[in-house]
C-alpha cells in the first residue's frame, strides 16, 4: 500500500461499485475510509443489472437512434425507452438536454471522451482481484448480439464502425443464424443474424460488490449501512458529514458517489448537472441451455447473462422517480420481447424481479472529479456503465485525491461542466 501526503480520513457517500471502488483505491494510497449508504451495500443499481464488463460497448447513452423513437414510442408502457406521460418539469428539462446531445456529432465527441477511461476498465478489475477482492470476472467466451434479420444487424455493425473510428478497440465476427445457435444454443430459430463480440467479460454484480465491500472492511475501512448522509459542509481543515439522526463527523475529504441522489449533496459545491434516474428492470429464469456468455438482443434492448445456473434477463430505460415502485408492465414487456427469441428458457418461472436506478446525465458522460470545494469530490452519472467503469473511476479519482493532480482520462468528466 502506498503512502503520501494526501488526505488521511475520507468519507465516501455511496456503497455501490463506484463508491466502494473509490474507497478501495484510496486505501491503496494510505487513506482511512468510511463509506456511508442510506440503505446497504449494492442496494441500488449495482445489484440487479446485467453484469457486463464491456468497455468495447461503453458508449454515450444519448445517440441519434434515441431521436427516432418519437413521442408515441416513449410514452408506450411496452417501449424499451419509457417516459411517463406525467413527467415533471425537471424530467422534461433533462430530456430536452438529452435530445440536444443525441446528434451524431455530439455522440462522436462523447465517445472519444470515453475511450481513455474505457481502456482502464478491465485492468482496474484485475487490480482489485489481484489486491485481494475475493470475486472473479469471467471471460465472455460467447458474447452474442442477435437479430432476426441481417438488415436489423446493420445498425450494430454501423455503430461498431463508429466506435472504432473514435479510437475504441472492438473485435467482432459476423454470424448467420445457424452459426449463432452453435455458439449460443439458447437462441431460438427466429434469430437469423448475429455479431460475436470478442474481448469482453461479465460478473455477478451483487456478489462482486459485496466482495469489494468485504475487502474494504478487511483493510481497516468502515461501512455504515442505513446511514443517510443529509449534509456535507466545508469546515476549517476539512469537511463535516452529517447523517440523519446524528451529529456531524469530521473528515479531511468527502467523495459523493451516491448514484441518482448525487445532485442533492453536490449542488452546494457547484455541481449543477442534472442526474436523472434511468431505471432498469431484471429477473432470472431457469434455462436448459445456459450460455457461456451474455446474449444481447439490441433491437429489443434486452440483455441476458448467465448467473448461478440461471439466466438473468434485463432491459428497459425508464425515466422516472427512483423511489417509484416496480412497475410490472415493464417486466411483462421484457418477457414479451424475449420470449420468441430464447429457446429453453422458462420465462414464467421468474425470480428476483428487480428495478434499479441508473444515474444518467444529459450528455452521456459521467461526473468525476473536483467540485468548487477543495475537499469535496464527485463520482457518478455513469448511466448503464457504472459496473464496467466503476473500478476505473475509483482508481483515477483516488489518484487525483491523493496527489492533487487530475489524470488526463478524467478531463472530459469535470463535475462543474
Amino acid at each position: 500500500m502506498a503512502t503520501n501526503a494526501g488526505p488521511r480520513r475520507v468519507a465516501v457517500v455511496g456503497a455501490g461499485m463506484v463508491g466502494l471502488s473509490t474507497a478501495w483505491f484510496l486505501q491503496e494510497h494510505g487513506a482511512d475510509v468510511t463509506v456511508y449508504d442510506k440503505r446497504d451495500v449494492a442496494a441500488g443499481a449495482s445489484w440487479g443489472n446485467a453484469g457486463w464488463l464491456t468497455p468495447g460497448l461503453a458508449t454515450p447513452l444519448p445517440e441519434p437512434a434515441v431521436l427516432s423513437y418519437g413521442l408515441r414510442a416513449v410514452l408506450s408502457p411496452s417501449s424499451p425507452v419509457y417516459v411517463p406521460p406525467t413527467a415533471s418539469l425537471r424530467l422534461l428539462r433533462f430530456l430536452a438536454g438529452f435530445a440536444r446531445n443525441s446528434t451524431a456529432a455530439r455522440w462522436r465527441r462523447a465517445m472519444e471522451s470515453l475511450v481513455p477511461i474505457n481502456g482502464r476498465a478491465l485492468p482496474s478489475f484485475d487490480a482489485l482481484v489481484e489486491g485481494g477482492v475475493k470475486a472473479e470476472t469471467r471471460d465472455a467466451g460467447s458474447f452474442v448480439a442477435a437479430y432476426r434479420t441481417a438488415d436489423e444487424r446493420r445498425f450494430l455493425l454501423d455503430e461498431v464502425e463508429h466506435i472504432r473510428a473514435a479510437g475504441q478497440a472492438l473485435e467482432y465476427e459476423v454470424l448467420d443464424g445457424d452459426e449463432a445457435r452453435r455458439v449460443a444454443p439458447a437462441l431460438s430459430d427466429e434469430i437469423g443474424a448475429a455479431v460475436l463480440l470478442r474481448g469482453q467479460r461479465f460478473v455477478e454484480p451483487g456478489r462482486f460488490v459485496h466482495a469489494l465491500a468485504d475487502s474494504v472492511l478487511d483493510r481497516g475501512g468502515k461501512i455504515r449501512a442505513g446511514a443517510a448522509v443529509t449534509e456535507i459542509r466545508d469546515v476549517p481543515g476539512g469537511v463535516a458529514v452529517r447523517t440523519a439522526g446524528s451529529g456531524p463527523e469530521r473528515y479531511d475529504t468527502a467523495v459523493i458517489a451516491s448514484g441518482v441522489w448525487l445532485g442533492g449533496l453536490a449542488r452546494r459545491f457547484g455541481v449543477r448537472a442534472l442526474v436523472q434516474a434511468g431505471r432498469g428492470y431484471s429477473f432470472s429464469v431457469p434455462t436448459d441451455r445456459v450460455p457461456d456468455g451474455p446474449v444481447y438482443f439490441p433491437a429489443q434492448r434486452v440483455a441476458c447473462t448467465p448467473m448461478d445456473g440461471r439466466l438473468r434477463v434485463a432491459g428497459m430505460m425508464e425515466f422516472r422517480d427512483p423511489e417509484a415502485p416496480l412497475d410490472p408492465r415493464r417486466i411483462d414487456a421484457i418477457v414479451a420481447a424475449a420470449r420468441p427469441l430464447l429457446r429453453g428458457a422458462d420465462l414464467d418461472d421468474r425470480r428476483d424481479e428487480w428495478v434499479g436506478s441508473r444515474p444518467c446525465t444529459r450528455d452521456g458522460l459521467p461526473l468525476i472529479g473536483a467540485t468548487r470545494s477543495p475537499n469535496v469530490y464527485a463520482a457518478g452519472g455513469h448511466g448503464m456503465w457504472g459496473i464496467t467503469l466503476g473500478p476505473a473511476t475509483g482508481s483515477l479519482l483516488a489518484e487525483m485525491i491523493a496527489t492533487g493532480r487530475r489524470p488526463a482520462e478524467l478531463a472530459p468528466f469535470n463535475p462543474l461542466r
